[in-house]
């Protein structure tokens, strides 16, 4: 443990002497990401498939705020989904305007979940969103988090009904809208998705706050075990399948990243917690103190002493 919490200090100290380096280095990392992956599923334009693309516009977006880089993304989401669907080139761009209007006009500060829930989505690992959600926003932030559940099953609705899409002629545009319009709505495996993930991030955020020791791990575990009963029951339900060992080694991967964010936020001492009691003229407080776990980084010196031996006459 004492070594984590000597790195855990070391890589505050560089993140602090370096972050006008590590800031945009993450920007770009999210940015080449979420471009690769849109060319990897949904690379219908040949000019904005390129291998060169993705590394462009994550020099862009090093250099912008994540609102700007979600909004950025999602101008080249729609853009790819114009070479193979107007129908749902027009049902993306209208839900981007809803999203646009009724949610960034008053808290614009979750726009990073607009493009970590399709990451995760596609990387395998989407217990973890609404986990690090909970421990992280509030319970707003469940809108852009469901927002990117959606844009991820846009994608691969467009992938999975490619060559539909793209061989409709112009008299079956009514019905290709509706049903592209049936296959996002009512898709069943993406409505139990939003609802575990929603339903985790109200354990975790609601859990974190009790009073009682331990309650980052209880809650982690609590969002972890809300979702898969969830899930479950959307299987039992909904005949919504899942793939067991994809899920097993998704929550392993998921809790090793809230873990990581819990030793890295909350770390303490619940061994040293102490009471304090103390009042004035119109309340009494009862406090409840615990230590955060910090150590300070061993400051060696190394004192060289060179000896001159004699020389023999």
């Amino acid at each position: 443990m004492m070594g984590l919490l000597v790195f855990k200090e070391g890589l505050k100290a560089f993140y602090a002497k370096y972050s006008a380096f590590v800031i945009p280095a993450i920007r770009f990392a999210v940015g080449f990401t979420a471009v690769l992956l849109m060319n990897q599923n949904v690379g219908f334009m040949p000019k904005l498939s390129g291998p060169l693309i993705p590394a462009g516009m994550g020099l862009v977006c090093a250099c912008l705020p994540y609102g700007a880089i979600a909004f950025l993304c999602g101008v080249f989401l729609l853009a790819q989904l114009s070479a193979a669907s107007l129908e749902v080139t027009v049902i993306a761009l209208v839900f981007i305007l809803v999203v646009a209007l009724l949610y960034y006009s008053f808290r614009p500060g979750d726009s990073v979940l607009l493009l970590a829930a399709p990451i995760l989505f596609f990387l395998k690992m989407p217990f973890v969103i609404p986990l690090l959600t909970g421990l992280a926003g509030s319970l707003l932030s469940v809108i852009p988090m469901c927002c990117g559940i959606f844009i991820y099953y846009v994608m691969m609705y467009t992938k999975m009904n490619s060559s539909f899409l793209a061989g409709s002629g112009q008299e079956e545009i009514t019905q290709v809208f509706i049903g592209a319009v049936k296959g996002l709505l009512g898709n069943q495996a993406m409505l139990v998705m939003m609802a575990a993930c929603c339903l985790g991030v109200l354990a975790v955020h609601l859990i974190k706050r009790w009073s009682v020791s331990y309650s980052w791990i209880i809650a982690i575990a609590a969002g972890v075990i809300v979702q898969v009963v969830v899930i479950f029951v959307g299987d039992f339900r909904f005949g919504v399948e899942m793939s067991l060992p994809e899920m097993t080694v998704g929550i392993l991967l998921s809790c090793a990243a809230a873990g990581a964010y819990h030793f890295f936020v909350f770390a303490v001492d619940y061994s040293r917690t102490e009471y304090v009691q103390f009042e004035d003229d119109e309340y009494y407080y009862y406090v409840k103190a615990v230590p955060k776990l910090t150590v300070t980084r061993p400051d060696v010196k190394v004192k060289r002493i060179n000896t001159r031996k004699a020389a023999r006459r």
